[in-house]
């Protein structure tokens, strides 16, 4: 059997915009009514995406870490799911920042993220317009999804997928280039071998 892709994603947001019960919701097709926000968890979860068995592996973040524990969440997941609240403002406005955080210690690699905006069933209480959201998402230059774990509404399954899908494209194409550069430096060492040899 062909060894499964691993693929690291970890979700951000401020606590209390959804993030463990979207996790939960796209595991299980349940919705957890209580849990304990300040905690941290670790999935791990096995698909098959076009053909493909790919193994997660998701960190749900407690949303109120120290400076330096979110970066140590950075630097290990290759994959981002950045989390707010369509009925709290504020969970939208700490969206860029968190973006700019993960390029600066991601730099010089391209980060690969989604946005979601949470809570999409709450439309009567809604304080970011869909409109806002998309937006965003081109600026940040990610896939956007509104969605409710309360309800399964929106396709958090298809966000999940194609989160995973972009980090195996990105995998795929990093191994590219460092191969093609480790076959230069071969073909570098010969020809300098050939002209002291020749010399």
């Amino acid at each position: 059997m062909a060894k499964s892709a691993e693929v690291k994603l970890a979700i951000f947001g401020r606590a209390g915009v959804g993030k463990s019960a979207l996790v939960v919701r796209f595991l299980t097709k349940r919705f957890i009514w209580e849990y304990d926000p300040t905690l941290e968890s670790t999935y791990r979860h096995q698909a098959t995406i076009d053909d493909e068995v790919v193994s997660m592996e998701i960190l749900d973040t407690a949303g109120q870490e120290d400076p330096i524990q979110k970066e140590g969440h950075v630097r290990w997941g290759e994959g981002f799911v950045l989390v707010y609240d369509i009925t709290d403002r504020g969970s939208f406005e700490e969206m860029l920042p968190l973006k700019n955080l993960l390029d600066e210690v991601k730099k010089p690699k391209n980060v690969t993220l989604i946005l979601v905006g949470n809570k999409a069933d709450l439309d009567h209480s809604r304080q970011v317009s869909t409109e806002e959201g998309e937006k965003l998402a081109t600026e940040l230059a990610c896939a956007f999804y509104e969605c409710s774990a309360c309800t399964g509404e929106g396709n958090i399954m298809e966000a999940f997928y194609e989160l995973c899908r972009e980090v195996r494209r990105r995998k795929m194409v990093q191994g590219k280039t460092r191969r093609r550069s480790s076959t230069t430096h071969v073909k570098q060492a010969i020809n300098k071998m050939l002209t002291k040899i020749s010399s």
